[in-house]
């Protein structure tokens, strides 16, 4: 009896010790991250859900105007921007025979659901402390994505249906520079040290790089088509773009503006936004059609995991301190929350109608 009791001893230390093993970085991750909130545009709804990242409610609805897609919080966390467009939404591109999108070219008045509406297209102001959107700047034709200077006072916008990159100054609401570009301009990311912007181009693979000093073109690369956004390591080593088209995730030398390595993801995958680990260890590329989240190591480039969640995933975004993972899921109408520890999805939290994409705002404690 004694030896028996023994042995459920030891195994009942070493169960615990297991336990320990695989909660304890989950739950120090939860104690030591400060309160936030993660902003969704929903793209067909018009409004902002806004869920709190302590216990994945929503805590608002913010109205905000037509089609709100690219969304980012400012340095200080006290603004939302995002874009709005009255281009309305056309129907799905359809498929070729290895299931690559077959892009048309679409005008202002030949949309699938009428005329554009240009006198919404803009960048939203979203006041965070207020809830409430307080405003709006022109930012030229159809915005759809853009990044914030490191200093807050730009915004870089891609203008997809006039193929033009426009810098917006925030205090006085004036477009300062528009720069020619590629056809249909999609993703835009400000480089880790804030001295270059890139733009995307979607239909030829085009990538741009502008200088944010003169606001000159200091590079042009090409990947293969449909290339969505961009994501740095945090020293800026590298960088990572994804091809929906062909299921890749291109690796770029953001020194000598040129890819290093193409990644073939797992068949299906349509990968659509890519994140960066605050720790810079792994990579994280959004599957679109495919409904998962591709985890790949971010120096070996090799596959890690994929993980299911809902329908289509689009924008995703990283909790502050790299333990949850938010997908924005069009079809389903909902945010995915993925534990990064456990590498599964532990909820979904229901948005408004098809949420597109996400930022992080840390809250005052």
């Amino acid at each position: 009896m004694s030896v028996n009791r023994g042995r459920m001893h030891s195994r009942l230390a070493g169960a615990l010790v297991a336990s320990a093993l695989v909660t304890g970085p989950a739950f120090a991750a939860g104690v030591n991250s400060k309160p936030y909130e993660i902003f969704v545009s929903n793209e067909k709804s018009g409004d902002i859900t806004v869920i709190s990242g302590g216990d994945f409610t929503v805590v608002a609805t913010i109205p905000a105007g037509k089609r709100p897609r690219g969304i980012h919080a400012s340095p200080d966390g006290r603004t939302v921007y995002v874009a709005l467009s009255g281009t309305p939404i056309g129907a799905p591109p359809k498929l070729d025979a290895q299931g690559n999108p077959l892009l048309r070219k679409r005008g202002d008045d030949d949309d699938d659901n009428g005329p554009a509406d240009k006198s919404a297209d803009g960048i939203g102001i979203i006041d965070v402390s207020a809830r409430k959107l307080v405003g709006r700047i022109n930012a030229g034709s159809d915005p759809e994505e853009f990044d914030i200077s490191k200093d807050g006072t730009r915004l870089y916008v891609s203008n997809e249906d006039v193929k033009t990159a426009s810098v917006i100054n925030i205090r006085t609401h004036k477009v300062e520079h528009i720069i020619p570009v590629g056809e249909e301009p999609e993703g835009a990311a400000t480089s880790p040290d804030g001295a270059r912007f890139y733009i995307t181009c979607e239909a030829g693979g085009d990538i741009y790089v502008i200088d944010t000093a003169s606001y000159h073109v200091a590079g042009h690369f090409k990947v293969a088509v449909r290339p969505r956004s961009v994501a740095f390591l945090p020293d800026a080593s590298a960088a990572f773009i994804p091809s929906e088209s062909t299921g890749q995730l291109n690796v770029i030398d953001p020194k000598e503006l040129k890819v290093l390595k193409t990644i073939d993801l797992p068949t299906g995958t349509r990968p659509m936004e890519v994140k960066v680990s605050p720790d810079g260890k792994r990579v994280y590329a959004s599957g679109g059609r495919a409904g998962t989240i591709a985890v790949l190591d971010a120096h070996t480039y090799a596959l890690v995991s994929t993980i299911k969640v809902g329908q289509r995933p689009w924008g995703i975004v990283l909790s502050p301190d790299g333990h949850y993972l938010f997908s924005a899921n069009g079809p389903s109408n909902d945010v995915s929350v993925v534990d990064l520890i456990l590498g599964k999805e532990i909820t979904r939290v229901h948005a408004g109608e098809s949420p597109w994409g996400l930022t992080i705002v840390s809250r005052a404690e």
